[in-house]
């Protein structure tokens, strides 16, 4: 079994890390690099910086940001945000990017997730879905949040890993900040479904919401964010509680 991974994302607006509730409510909570850093030493096993407002700003993200948290940690990262054309994933990559992330710009242009993974490889791609569950269905969003689609969740997925993409990091709007738990339901549809790995997002409060993540939801990874930021759960203990549940990590 492959090991279950632990990602501290951190969203940036500014240049500096911020968190919100139900993608509202937003307040900083520090320094991305200093965050990153601390939390690769900590144990975890990747992180996602997401610029939050660059797609509804229609702006690229900063590529020297990206080189700062390149030379200062050592686990894969994955960046998103404002991506809206090959020459913007290969900017990334060559400053120092493990993975891409996209999400609005996929939506618009679904060929750009076959085109920056035939041009960098499937294993580069990571398509982000915002979803939220409104009358009986989950309806993906853009813009963080802001725009209203009329893609579905589970078909969406499927389309943009047959499009190429090597990893979908799907957010609950719903359960964003929220802190009850993850959309393990749904996640475990997705899981079941897709071929790639599945990164679930939003929920997280308590250490018995990742036994139920890698339990009932089938996720391959969690991703968590206000918990590490404001050391409610820091990254050892998590990791030890998850090993005497059963769990594998690294």
């Amino acid at each position: 079994m492959l090991a279950k991974r632990i990602i501290p994302c951190l969203d940036v607006r500014d240049g500096m890390t911020v968190k919100g509730v139900n993608f509202v409510n937003i307040r900083e909570v520090g320094d991305p690099v200093e965050l990153g850093a601390q939390y690769s030493k900590e144990g975890a096993d990747e992180l996602v910086y997401l610029d939050i407002t660059a797609s509804h700003e229609k702006r690229k993200l900063f590529h020297d940001l990206v080189k700062r948290i390149a030379q200062n940690i050592n686990i894969p990262f994955t960046i998103g945000g404002g991506i809206n054309e090959i020459s913007d994933a290969d900017k990334l990559l060559s400053a120092g990017a493990d993975k891409i992330s996209i999400n609005s710009a996929a939506v618009r242009n679904p060929d750009l997730v076959s085109q920056i993974a035939g041009a960098f490889g499937n294993q580069f791609v990571v398509v982000a879905v915002d979803a939220r569950f409104e009358e009986g269905e989950w309806v993906v969003y853009v813009n963080g949040g802001r725009i209203k689609t009329d893609k579905k969740l589970f078909s969406w997925a499927k389309e943009v890993q047959e499009r190429g993409a090597g990893e979908i990091l799907f957010t609950s709007m719903n359960h964003d900040g929220v802190k009850n738990g993850f959309a393990c339901d749904a996640l475990n549809v997705l899981s079941n479904s897709l071929s790639i790995p599945v990164i679930a997002s939003g929920g997280a409060g308590k250490m018995e919401h990742f036994v139920d993540v890698f339990n009932s939801g089938n996720a391959d990874a969690a991703l968590a964010a206000s918990i590490f930021h404001f050391k409610e759960i820091p990254i050892p203990k998590l990791k030890d509680y998850l090993r005497n549940n059963n769990v594998v990590v690294r």
